[in-house]
This record gives C-alpha cells, structure tokens and sequence, in this order.
C-alpha cells in the first residue's frame, strides 16, 4: 500500500524558497566556474557551454510547464506562496540576467582571453582577405549544397522549426525570377553542419583560428538568393516544450506510447526565442507571431544562439595547459585485480569505492566475470542511463549467450534518453534477455545489481547498490558510491525489490533497505525526529545529508523543527534547494552550502548522529516529492568502518570546502565561500588556508596507496 503524499494545504504556511528561482541561483553559481581565474581557461568554456545547456532544458521541462498551467488558467499559489504568472515574472528577470551575463562573459572576458592564448574566434570584422576567400570556398564546397533556402509567401508558408535548431531569417529586397516580390526567407542550419569551423593555420595564421557557422552563413548567403538584395540576416532559436507527456494508466504499451510521444518532441509548444541582439523590432514582432510568444519571451543575444554547441571547442584544442590536470581514478591495492571479483567481495565484504577518485572497473567487473563465470546462474540489473557502447550491456548479452538467466530493468522514460532506451531494449530483448519497464507510474531510478552464483552446493547472492547510473563514462566525471556486497540481509532484500519490479506483489517486508515510494520518505523524517526527540531532551542531535535536490516540504518541515529543537542540521545541495537557512527562530542551526568543482556532485548520502552511534545511508534519492513518491528508489545502511569512512570523505571533507563552495544566506542568496588568511608568522608569508574538496580527494587518491 502507497504511503500518503504531502498535501498543498498541508505546508501553505511553510517559509519556502521557490523551486525555480532556486535553480537559476544553480546556474548562476555554475557560470561563476566560468569567469573563475583559477579555473583553466578552456574549463571556463565549458561551464560557460553548460550554463547554456542547463538553462535550455529549463526552459524545456520548468518553464514550459509553468506556461501549462498558464494557459490551463491554474491561479492559486504553490506552497511557496507565487501563483504561476508571478513565478514566470520572476524567472523572465532573471534569466535574462543570466543570458546577459553568459554573453558579456563570452564577449568580454573569454574571447579576448583565449585570443592571449593564439586561441582566436574571427569575426567577420577581422577577416583578411585570405581567410574571406577561404570561407567562400567551404561554404561552396561543405555548406552551400546542404542548405535549402525558403522564401516565406503565401504558397511557402512559415515552417515547423525543430527545437533549439540554428535558423536564420532573411530579410529580402527585389523581385525573383517569377516575378515575385520579396520579403522574408528562412535558411535552417541542419544539425549535422558544425557550428563553429577551424581555418587552417596557414589561413588565419595561428595554430587555433575558428569562425562561427552563424558568421559564415552571413558573409555568404547572397550566393543562395541569385539577383536579389539580402539587406539583413539574423541567426534565431526556438526552444520548445519538450516533456513528453503519455498517460502510463491508460495506454496498452508503454514503449509504443512514448514511440509516439518522442517523434512529436521536437514540435512541442515555443516557450523561448533566442535571436540576434541586431535583428530589427519589426522582424522579431513576426517571428514572435509566428511562435506565439509574448515580448517577454524574447532572449535577444550578441553572439551565437546557441551556445553550449560551442563545448566541442575544447576538446578539438590540444593544449594541456589551458584543461585540467590528467587525472586516473585510483585502485586500491585491497582490490586484487587478477583475482574473482567474488572472492575480493567475499573477503572484503563491504567493498566501498568512492568515484571518480577510484576506478569504477570492479563495477564493471562484477557483470562481466558473472557473464563468463560458469557457476554464476543468474544476474538482474536496472539500467536508466548507460551510453554508447556500454560494457555492461555487453556482459548481459554475453551471459545470455552463455545460458544464463539475464533480467534487465530499463526505464524508458529516463529524460532525454527515452529513444536511446527503446533502442537498447530491443537489442537486449534480440540477445534473449528479459526486459521489463519497471513499474507503469513510477520511474525505476535504483541503481542495484544482483549477481546468483553457486558456491559449495548452495545458492550465494552478490549485488552491487550504487548512488549514481551504469555508465562508465560519468562515473569517470561524476563523484558518486558503489558498494559491493554478500551481505545476506542486503544481498535479499535487493532480490525481493527485483522480484517486485517484474512481477506482482504486495509492499515488502525489507531488513534494510530503505524503498520509495514505500517507506523511504516516512523513514527520513523518522530519523530526522529522532534527533529533534534527542535535542528537546537534552542531548545532542546532528544531521548531515548531500544531495542534489532539496524540495520536500514534509522533510523540509522537520528539518526545521530540529533545528528549532537545537539539532545541529549541515546539507551540502549541489542544486536546487527549497529550504531556508540561517534564519532566525526557524532555521539558524541550518547550514547548507553547495559544492561545484571539475566533477559533478552526484552521491546522494545521509547521516544521523544516533546518539554516537552513527547511521548512514547511501542512496539513489534525492530529497524531492518525486523521488519519494514517483519513482522506485533505495536506501541501503553503512556501518562500522564503511560508515565512518563515506561520512568523512563524502560529508565531513565537504563541509570544510572554503574554495570551491557557496553557502546559502538566510536572505535566499549564496555567497562564495572565501579562504581567510592566515596571519604571517616566521615561516609563513600570510598564505591563505584554501581548502577544495574535490582536490584534496584527487591529491589523497593520486598516487597513493590506501587500503579501505
């Protein structure tokens, strides 16, 4: 039986930070990263590219759903007290602040900045005349014959435009060979045409020259309108809702519903118009008809529209100095590599590994020995992102072939990855493996394999629970846990939430798993109670939680009663977070910071003191309405020296971040956090005690051997 949800009525008068803003307040801190000194200079780019890039799918999912409830007439406040046209107010502010900002950024400070470096993006300004002809010619010979020009009339009239693809509207004078008069043209740039091209050295004169495809297209594009006077060309971008939205309840099949969902994805209602910050009032008023949107959905922009397409820059420049230090995740000597990966578990058993710090092989390792292993018989596993060419979907097909008996998870509707997911369910399901979609309703985001293997004549269960996806490529990105384990009561429970996942059954009786939607929110706040329970009578009650999201009003109601009660409650949110902190009378014993950095914050982790004796959770759950009542999730317990170990290099080394950290202020802003200096003495200069998390962890696990 589901546990109930919060109702709206429930929290109306619960101090709340709104959702959306919050967000933004996220992206802002993520394009600190990208005028930040001490960042290297082609890292800058990229987290310029993916302010771009969150900003976009924001617009896609939040702000096309606030515009939903718009249209629907939906007028009542949210719990955080904005009804939606004042949300959608406050959110027009602000992100045109923040598009403001990416470009000034761009413009101002990173082009002239890498342009120091022989790093040079050649407007059409700066052009010689050796690098105009050259850009004749590739436009002749790589671009020209893929373009399709449109002159808008009444028998060509204004296309379906996909979203967020590169378009340009022309603005025409004379008359054609039919003896039409001019107007408007429409030229779109399909996908596969690069939108920034390199120009030979020997062109442009320095080893790394690049020109925008929007800036070619321009110089250019009288060539595609023969005898006619293009007086102006402006680059604009749509971005569209891009949710897709299938009644699980009511449809036959899941996977043909979202099949048909997704090819409409691309022609979803606009709910953003990017266009050049040049482009006439008059030409913008038409393109604004065209996709229905108002004044205050125009984004008008001094560069290219589309932004985060710029993030294959740094990887085309080979220049070590201007990215990162190479890093290579660590293996502990523990970890026996020419041994069973069963045997390191049975010896070992727990085995944590902290990502990306140390390698996410033995993950690997887990599926691919199972597949060969002989006396393996069985192995489950749940798969929402994986990527291309994944290991692991390798291993179940291998272990297919093998005889074995392979049951995959696949979420469908993992966001954005849905048609990559249809794909490889079809091509598990022709390798003989059994696919199921989890649960009609509830997204499955548990990250868990099981492993049946036959030991001395009995059945032995291996599984791995892990706070991040199957995907070797973020998890050498992402920071997140893995544990392997034989655990008996783990090893089972994780069987019994399989066995639940492909059939049909009642709630489960789990030793200790905590499971949403079942009783992983109702145990969080438990838990939470339990140190206000400690402090009211006297004791001392902590909290520490990392997440990536803060949402839940329920959660966050008891956090405040802690804190009122004296529960000192320390949250490290990479992201959104609802809460308020710091403030008097409801929230001073509140800290919450957020941790931004080379890798993306992904562990998911929760610690109460339990009057000395310590309780951790790793977990695949944010603290959010949806992970705990939307979605199947876990919450499995570490203890002993696991326990203290995660508590220390995933909470505590954390909270010291005076670098890389913003702490959130009662007033709702983040403020950088910025290391003190240091008083100088005979053998100190006065240096600062800057301390980075996230190099502290790379410099522990860089070359030394350490065995957890």
């Amino acid at each position: 039986m589901l546990p109930e949800q919060w109702s709206r009525s429930q929290y109306t008068a619960l101090p709340l930070a709104n959702r959306e803003v919050s967000f933004l307040a996220f992206d802002n801190r993520v394009l600190e990263l990208a005028s930040d000194p001490k960042v290297p200079l082609l890292e800058r780019l990229r987290f310029l590219c993916i302010s771009s890039s969150n900003l976009d799918e924001f617009f896609e999912i939040r702000v096309a759903g606030l515009k939903q409830k718009i249209l629907g007439g939906i007028e009542g406040a949210g719990i955080d007290g904005l009804s939606p046209l004042q949300e959608m107010a406050i959110i027009n502010t602000e992100a045109q602040a923040l598009v403001e900002k990416q470009y000034q950024l761009l413009n101002d400070v990173l082009i002239p900045e890498l342009a120091q470096e022989d790093i040079r993006f050649f407007n059409r300004q700066s052009w010689t005349p050796e690098i105009s002809s050259w850009v004749k010619d590739f436009f002749s010979n790589e671009i020209g014959p893929v373009l399709s020009p449109l002159g808008l009339d009444p028998a060509h009239p204004f296309p379906r435009l996909t979203n967020k693809s590169l378009n340009f509207i022309i603005d025409l004078r004379g008359v054609d060979a039919f003896g039409r008069e001019s107007g408007f043209a429409l030229v779109r740039a399909p996908r596969s045409l690069p939108r920034v091209v390199r120009v030979p050295a020997e062109i442009c004169g320095v080893r790394d020259g690049f020109v925008f495809l929007s800036s070619i297209v321009h110089s250019q594009i009288g060539s595609l309108f023969n005898g006619m006077d293009p007086v102006g060309v402006y680059q604009f971008k749509a971005t569209r809702n891009s949710d897709l939205y299938v009644q699980e309840e009511e449809v036959a099949n899941l996977r043909r519903a979202l099949e048909s969902e997704l090819v409409q994805r691309n022609f979803g209602q606009a709910v953003r118009l990017e266009v050049a910050s040049n482009c006439p009032n008059r030409i913008v008023r038409y393109l604004q008809r065209q996709f229905q949107l108002e004044h205050e959905d125009v984004y008008r922009v001094d560069g290219p529209v589309n932004l985060n397409r710029l993030l294959a820059i740094p990887d085309q420049i080979d220049r070590p100095d201007l990215k990162y230090p190479s890093f290579s995740p660590h293996v502990s000597p523990a970890y026996d590599s020419g041994a069973s990966i069963f045997d390191n578990i049975a010896q070992r058993s727990p085995v944590i590994f902290h990502h990306p710090y140390e390698s996410y092989v033995p993950v690997i390792d887990l599926v691919r020995q199972a597949a060969l292993d002989p006396e393996v018989l069985a192995i489950k596993q749940t798969l929402y992102r994986t990527g291309h060419e994944s290991a692991f979907v390798s291993a179940l097909m291998e272990a297919s072939r093998r005889g074995k008996d392979v049951t995959v998870v696949i979420e469908l509707r993992a966001r954005f990855d849905e048609a990559a997911n249809i794909e490889l369910a079809t091509q598990l399901q022709e390798a003989g493996i059994q696919v199921v979609y989890g649960v009609v309703g509830f997204k499955t985001h548990a990250k868990m394999v099981l492993v049946v293997r036959r030991e001395k004549k009995k059945l032995v269960k291996y599984a791995h629970v892990g706070t991040g996806n199957y995907h070797a490529t973020t998890a050498r990105a992402y920071t997140d846990i893995s544990l392997l384990t034989n655990d008996n009561a783990i090893t089972e429970d994780v069987h019994r939430v399989f066995t639940q996942l492909t059939g049909l059954g009642q709630t489960l009786n789990l030793r200790k798993l905590l499971q949403a939607p079942f009783n992983l929110h109702s145990s969080v706040i438990v838990r939470i109670r339990h140190e206000t329970d400690i402090a009211t009578q006297g004791g001392s009650g902590h909290v520490i939680a990392r997440m990536n999201s803060l949402v839940d009003p329920g959660v966050i109601s008891a956090l405040y009663d802690a804190s009122q009660a004296g529960v000192k409650v320390e949250l490290v949110v990479r992201g959104i977070c609802m809460l308020k902190a710091g403030v008097s009378g409801l929230s001073e014993n509140i800290r919450v910071v957020s941790v931004l950095g080379r890798f993306l914050e992904h562990s998911r982790i929760f610690w109460f003191q339990n009057k000395g004796k310590g309780l951790l959770y790793l977990s695949s759950a944010d603290w959010m309405p949806r992970n705990f009542f939307n979605r199947v999730e876990i919450a499995v317990p570490l203890e002993g020296a696991s326990m203290k170990r995660v508590k220390e290099e995933c909470l505590d080394i954390y909270l010291k971040d005076n670098t890389f950290a913003w702490q959130l202020d009662p007033d709702g802003t983040y403020r950088r956090l910025v290391p003190e200096l240091l008083e100088a003495s005979e053998n100190s200069d006065g240096a600062d005690n800057a301390f980075s998390a996230q190099q502290f962890l790379m410099d522990r696990f860089d070359g030394t051997h350490l065995d957890h």
